[in-house]
């Protein structure tokens, strides 16, 4: 019985350790910036960059949330406090920053 236990445990933890990680590397409900979303405060290189930088960083520890999901001040503070947790350089903040909040 109890090698049984030990076997649904482990089943159990890597299945779920396997669709986190699956999750976090989701890139498909997120819009590739293009000439019509460029702002005034956000270039469609810096928009593309930010991008990046959101799947390859943010992607590495959790999933991604669309930029649809949170109004763009609620990602200027979400982006601010999950810098502290990343090696992103603040002028890599900001572009994620523009990319998830459409450039607003």
């Amino acid at each position: 019985m109890k090698k049984i236990i030990n076997w649904l445990a482990v089943t159990f933890c890597t299945t779920l350790l396997l669709s986190s990680c699956s999750q976090s590397k989701s890139s498909g409900n997120l819009y590739t910036p293009s000439a019509s979303d460029v702002t005034a405060t956000a270039t469609l290189s810096e928009l593309q960059q930010g991008r990046s930088l959101y799947i390859n960083n943010c992607g590495s520890c959790h999933s991604l949330y669309s930029p649809d999901d949170y109004a763009a001040a609620n990602w200027r503070v979400i982006v601010t406090n999950m810098k502290a947790n990343t090696t992103l350089t603040q002028p890599q903040a900001d572009l994620v920053t523009k990319y998830v909040s459409r450039g607003k």
